[in-house]
């Protein structure tokens, strides 16, 4: 177990050497790699999402494939389909596999396309299979989906049903890095142009789904229990906490996937920072990026900028351990 441990602190020094100035972004794609997770980026273009994802598909030792969403995909060209084939006379149909079949998929722009085509995710993410024809085909046993959205622009975009938001493990966002890593980044590219050098560490399939299994086994207090259905619940009964804002602003709380991405991800930050048990500040460190996509808000909680991420600072003052 130690041994997968130092393997994943090796892989996230070896990717930071890569990427300057978006180690939140970092970890988070780890944390969802080993929970078995999608994850959600939203941030502005040129923030390294893309880059990244492929330095990760890299690292994963795995196939990437990418999926540029625009206004005129149509779902057959994310999950592949039948095509007919004529050979010395005679007509057959074969499936011929999308994208969507490889480990790790980068769903670029993913609110570029109307809601018939981001649907064409939803059974991969949450069954890990694609159906076709009345066919069921089976997807990698290694399989992320990394999707990313732009939030500034409003024109040609399709908002994520809140059915398929729920299907992301994580949702991140994005920042631009400051004047230094500005700084660093112009270095790191043009040393890239002179001599690009493969990855440092990399990571097998194998010691992948064992890492998996291994954090699995990672001890959860019942008072730490009881902490993660308070704080979804919360969510779900706003009015109990009258002395926060958050009955003014939550229209519908979070669903029991909250609860179970919850402690799971609690469980995977607390195996790689070298303990065998959750803390109260692993539910918080990853409380943010777990629930504030699953809270639904109001329209007032929007006129007056109220977040999600405004919502979980409060969930943790209020509820307690």
């Amino acid at each position: 177990m130690d041994a997968l441990r130092q393997q994943f602190a090796e892989l996230r020094s070896s990717l930071h050497q890569r990427l300057i100035g978006q180690e939140a972004l970092l970890d988070s794609l780890l944390l969802a790699l080993l929970c078995n997770g999608h994850i959600l980026l939203e941030g502005y273009p040129g923030t390294a999402k893309t880059r990244l994802v492929k330095l990760l598909g890299q690292s994963i030792q795995g196939d990437m494939g990418r999926i540029q969403f625009t206004p005129d995909l149509l779902p057959a060209d994310v999950t592949g389909a039948e095509v007919l084939h004529q050979d010395a006379g005679q007509q057959s149909l074969s499936f011929q596999a999308g994208p969507i079949f490889n480990n790790l998929i980068l769903a670029d722009e993913i609110n570029r396309a109307p809601a018939k085509v981001q649907s064409a995710l939803l059974e991969a993410m949450e069954e890990r299979q694609v159906t076709v024809a009345g066919k069921s085909y089976s997807l990698p046993a290694v399989f992320m989906v990394v999707a990313t959205q732009n939030p500034i622009e409003q024109e040609g975009t399709y908002p994520l049903p809140e059915a398929q938001l729920d299907r992301f493990l994580l949702k991140t966002c994005v920042s631009y890095p400051d004047a230094q890593e500005e700084l660093n980044i112009i270095r790191l590219v043009r040393s890239e142009e002179q001599q690009a050098e493969p990855l440092a560490c990399t990571i097998s399939e194998d010691n992948l789904l064992a890492a998996r299994q291994a954090f699995q086994k990672t001890h959860v207090a019942p008072a730490i229990e009881q902490y993660i259905v308070n704080l979804v619940m919360a969510t779900r009964q706003p009015e109990l906490y009258q002395d926060s804002r958050l009955p003014q602003y939550i229209q519908l709380g979070a669903s029991p996937r909250a609860s179970i991405a919850l402690d799971k991800c609690s469980r995977a930050r607390a195996w790689l920072a070298g303990r065998d048990h959750v803390l109260p500040e692993d539910v918080a460190a990853v409380l943010p990026e777990v629930m504030a996509h699953r809270i639904q808000l109001n329209y007032r909680a929007q006129a007056e900028s109220y977040s999600g991420a405004d919502a979980c600072a409060e969930l943790l003052e209020q509820v307690l351990v």
